[in-house]
Parts: C-alpha cells; structure tokens; sequence
C-alpha cells in the first residue's frame, strides 16, 4: 500500500465505514493525516463541528451512546480498543444488530458511525485515548444509551468479569426502551 493510499475494509452495515490510512513511519516517529474532508469525501459527506477526546484506563467500557441526531468519525490515538456499533434504527432490517471492530495507535483505523448507531468500546490496552468527531454539538437531552450487555444484543465482549462503568452507562436500558 503506498504512503497516503486509503484501504476501505468491508463492514457489515453500509452505512458504516472502516478506513485505514497508513502511517509515514521513519527514523524520527511516525506522522498520519487523521481527516481530509477532500481526501474523504467519497466515504464521509458529513459536517463536523466538535472534536472530543477520551482518556481511559485498561477495563473501562464506554457506551453505549446514540444519538439520532448525528455521526461519529472515530480512531485511536493510543493503545488499543474493542469498539462497537449496534444499529437503533427500529425501521432498519438490521435493528438490535452488531458488529465489532478492533482498534488501535498502530493499525491506522478510523470508523464513521452514521446516525442511528449505537457505539461504544472497552480498552484492551493499559490505556487509551480515541478521538472522534461528531457532526452536532454534545447534547443531553438528545443522547440515549442502550445497556452494553443487553441480552437481545447480544454483544461478545472481550473480557470476563465486570468492566469499569460510568454511573450513566451503568442504569442504561435494554433494546426494548429505544424509541
């Protein structure tokens, strides 16, 4: 694969997009290009305008998180993360299902996540930090969160055990409470 070539990998959802675009690695580090809305544009139309950040230890499980309003473009930006998106459109021939992805600094992937998708991911690594963007600004009131161990899901999870929640992801609710 050449420098800037952008590799598409085949995803479950069509409205879902799997880029790789590989880092320029030399003696110095590394330098990759996380988003061109030019070089992107065959896969992600999208308007972005917030970026966010998040810092994680080993354990933690973040999400699920939907928000019908907008999508996510979403990478690593260090270690390594088993992420997920569950598809909440009760109209889709698709509703309840899942596909998993893994993640990492190294490997150069980068996710969209259209609207109507649940996403969320659980760090495999001692940490990491993902960023992603969003194409609306963070609303409460708009977010909804479905429970990450739903049993209509049916999501297999990497780990054993309980992973590290926030309060919020903790009381979501199951499938049958989205809208």
């Amino acid at each position: 694969m050449a420098d800037n070539a952008i590799e598409r990998r085949p995803v479950r959802f069509p409205e879902v997009r799997s880029i790789v675009r590989p880092a320029h690695v030399d003696e110095r580090g590394s330098f990759r290009r996380i988003f061109s809305q030019t070089e992107y544009a065959a896969d992600v139309t999208d308007v972005f305008v917030e970026d966010n950040v998040s810092i994680s230890k080993h354990r933690v499980l973040r999400g699920m998180h939907f928000d019908f309003r907008l999508s996510k473009f979403v990478q690593v930006l260090l270690g390594e993360i088993f992420d997920v998106v569950v598809d909440v459109r009760r109209s889709s021939p698709t509703f309840g299902r899942w596909e998993s992805f893994s993640l990492t600094a190294d490997g150069c992937e980068q996710l969209y996540v259209p609207p109507g998708f649940a996403h969320g991911f659980y760090v495999l690594s001692e940490s990491a930090i993902v960023s992603y963007k969003q194409s609306a600004p963070y609303d409460r009131a708009s977010e909804g969160q479905l429970r990450w161990n739903d049993p209509d899901v049916g999501i297999a999870w990497p780990f054993a055990g309980d992973p590290i929640l926030s309060a919020k992801d903790a009381s979501a609710q199951g499938l049958e409470h989205i809208p």
